[in-house]
Formats: structure tokens, sequence, C-alpha cells
């Protein structure tokens, strides 16, 4: 394993990097709020149901974590201050993330807002050396974005992205320890990190598969490198089976995509109080139905399938969809299938989470709603929510519709709105996560 630039492997050696962001959501409050260093805070949400979704190292301390329920990370460290999150923010940040690293090579794949992987191999003609190039990357994040990242160099992804998380601090024994910043994976270090490695390590293995290796005995990945495939498929699939057996004879074939679209855009909310009636699950479907149809626009992109995903309070949850034979955009449009498809969702018990989905991409511009309806749908009221919102898409309205998005994007979401969002306490306009994408705030305990 290699971390100063004055080792030198070509980039057929190292020819995939992988970087990772510190504690993003939270690095990018502290920069925002400097009062904020040196204490423990965390984004998420705050309520009895919110979970954490960054942490600073001060907080990890403590053994906050991502993903932990935020009762728990309380209890572990009473002092944290627990944020709401600031979307726009962080995605303004990841932008100028990713173009420091196209400077370095456009063949880049985003995994997410804070981390993605590069291909180097186009490099290979200018004699880059690719620890060198990680070190400037690493320095350039920090010089303009006020960011510290990991960076990991190694032949393929399994490998980058295991020593991209070597390259970060981390806490032991409740002390933060410094990263190495690079770190290279030679052969060398594949085979003793093969031999060393949790099955928790790897690519893929949440806690429920960890469980289940468990369970067989399985529990480092030098243990997988012996098992039979054809029996571990019949416990975590044969999928899963596959890859953990490449992976554990350091196989991995993926590439880097790059431009990768995301397969969905929605929105969903865990709520302080569990819902109880059909007319509440379809209000929160309405408002999803405005963030997911303005994210729908600021992509350019119309959606067939809609999906409204259910989650009751003993944690069992229920999806309901309607692909269409055409695209819509529509908040109103989207906002009626959704309650159509509640209205199939049999109650049975209070609801905890809602949430809507937009799926099956189409390039806004190069299809056109139909006006004629050729399609089967369950509920009627949605067929008769979707033709009014179709007749409602006329030039003028469409217009209107993009000059408010528009007015929105430069002055916020405040400064503009419709008739439909105006109630008593003024203009209502949903925000493009939500109030809190990580759960509620603190609000009436959950019945």
């Amino acid at each position: 394993m290699s971390s100063s630039p004055t080792d030198r492997p070509t980039v057929d050696d190292a020819p995939i990097l992988h970087v990772d962001l510190d504690a993003f959501f939270a690095s990018v409050e502290i920069l925002d709020d400097p009062t904020l260093a040196g204490r423990p805070i965390a984004v998420g949400g705050a309520g009895e149901r919110g979970v954490i979704a960054s942490a600073s190292y001060e907080a990890r301390r403590f053994g906050v974590r991502s993903g932990m329920p935020s009762v728990l990370a309380r209890r572990r460290c009473p002092a944290m201050v627990i944020l709401p999150g600031r979307f726009d923010r962080y995605e303004e940040y990841s932008r100028r993330f990713r173009d420091i690293v196209t400077d370095l090579t456009p063949m880049v794949e985003a995994i997410g807002l804070d981390e993605l992987f590069a291909d180097l191999r186009g490099l290979r003609r200018l004699g880059t050396d690719p620890v060198a190039a990680g070190w400037a990357l690493r320095g350039r994040i920090e010089n303009e974005l006020h960011l510290d990242c990991g960076v990991g160099l190694a032949r393929n992804k399994l490998f980058a992205k295991l020593a991209s998380k070597r390259s970060k601090p981390s806490v032991v024994n409740g002390r933060i320890t410094p990263g190495a910043g690079v770190v290279w994976v030679d052969p060398a270090t594949e085979r003793r990190w093969l031999a060393e490695l949790p099955v928790e390590a790897l690519w893929g293995v949440g806690p429920a598969t960890a469980a289940k290796l468990h369970r067989l005995g399985l529990r480092w990945v030098r243990d997988l490198g012996a098992v039979d495939e054809s029996t571990l498929a019949t416990h975590v699939g044969p999928s899963m089976a596959a890859t953990l057996v490449a992976y554990a004879h350091g196989d991995d074939r993926r590439e880097v995509v790059v431009d990768r679209g995301a397969k969905s855009l929605g929105h969903d909310e865990t709520f302080a109080k569990s819902l109880r009636t059909l007319n509440e699950v379809q209000i929160a479907a309405r408002g999803h139905a405005a963030v997911v149809a303005r994210a729908l626009r600021a992509h350019h992109q119309l959606a067939r399938t809609i999906t409204l995903v259910v989650r009751f309070d003993d944690l069992r949850t229920v999806s309901r969809s309607q692909t269409l034979s055409f695209g819509v955009d529509d908040d109103g449009a989207i906002a009626m299938i959704g309650a159509a498809l509640a209205e199939t969702v049999e109650l049975t018990q209070s609801v905890r989470l809602v949430g809507l989905y937009a799926s099956s991409f189409l390039e806004r511009g190069a299809h056109e709603i139909q006006l004629t309806l050729p399609m089967t749908i369950e509920a009627p009221s949605a067929r008769e929510g979707i033709e009014a919102a179709t007749r409602a898409r006329q030039v003028g309205y469409e217009a209107l519709r993009d000059a408010i998005d528009e007015v929105r994007q430069r002055f916020g979401r405040s400064a503009v709105g419709t008739v439909a969002e105006l109630d008593e306490h003024g203009l209502q306009v949903a925000s493009q996560r939500g109030r809190n994408a990580f759960g509620p705030d603190a609000g009436p305990p959950a019945t």
C-alpha cells in the first residue's frame, strides 16, 4: 500500500480512482457556520423517527454514524447539534467537486453527491503518474472547496473504494486518527486485504446480508473464497453469490460508467405523527408530486411510471405503480395518479412514511404528452385527473409554469407561486427535498 507522492505506479497499475469527500453534509454546514467547527454536529432528522445522514468526526468519537436513528445518536452524544440539511447547498458543492475531477479526466462516474469513480486509462499517453494526480486532485478540492477527501487508486473499483476509505480519517478508541490522504493498492496489499477484511467491508454487503453470511459461518472475505457458489446462492441469491465469490478473489469487472443517469426521481417523508386516513396519505402524496414534477423539469425529463410507497408502523412496506403510454412532468397529473394509487392500498394500520417516485424517463422536448389517452388504469379518478391535467398543458400554461420554475430558481421557492399554493398562511411551496429528507423534526410522539 502506498500513500506517498514518491511512489510511482503507472496508469496500467492503477487505472481506477475513487474519491470520497469527508463527512460531506456536515462539512458544508461547518463551512457556512464556522462556529460549528470542532463541535459534534450531524445532518439528519432531529425527531423521534429521524435518521443521521452525515456526522462530523467529533460526533463519530461518540459512536454516531450515518444511518443511525437520531434517538440513539442523541443518547450517545447529548451535546450533538442536529441540522435538517440543505440539499441545494450540497448539490452546489457536489457540482463543483465533479467539475474539478472532470478537469483531470472526463471519464467520471458519480456514485452520489460526495463520491465518484474516474477511469485514468485515457491519460496513459500523457505519462500521467496516478498517485501524483491523486495528490494534486486532493489539493485542488481542499484549496477551492475547503473540503477534505480521501483518494483511492487501484486496478478495479473494488480495491479503489476500499483504498479511499483507508485514506480518510478514522476514530480509534474515541480519538480521531488522520488518514493517509491518498492510497494506492499494490498487489501485495490486495492479497493482505483479501485475507484480513471482514465481509462487511465488501461493496453491497449491508447488515441483512452480513447477518446471513454470519449464520453460514462466513465472517471474513477469505471465507467467501472457499465457499461453493451454488450453496451460497441459496441463501443470498445467484447474482449476489457470484459477486461475493468474485470479490473474494479480487475480481471486479465493473467499468466506470460515464454520465450514468438516475433511474428514478422521488421524494418521501417519515412523519412525526403517523397518518391514519386515506385523505392524509393523499395530501402527503400531493405534496411529493410537486417536488417530483419540479425535479423532472429541472432534469428536462418526462416520466412514464409513477410509484407510490407506503410504510406502516410495523415497517411493512407496500408499493403501487402505474405506467402510462406517454410521459408527464405536470404537478397535477402526478398528484392525481398518486392519489388514485393510494386508493388501492388497504390502510390496515397507521402510516409512518409516504413516498412518490417517477421513473421510465423520456427526454422532454423530444416527446410530447398525448392529448388522447390510450391506456387502462384501475382507479377512475386517476384517469380523470390525467385528462384534466393534460388539457391544462396548453402553450400559455406551460410557459407560465416554466417561468415560475425559473423565478423560484433565481429568487427562492417562496418568491412566486400559483393560486393552488396559497392558503391562509400565505404561499406554501413544497421544497425540492421536503423540509427534512431524513425524517421529521421533533414533534408529537408517534402513536
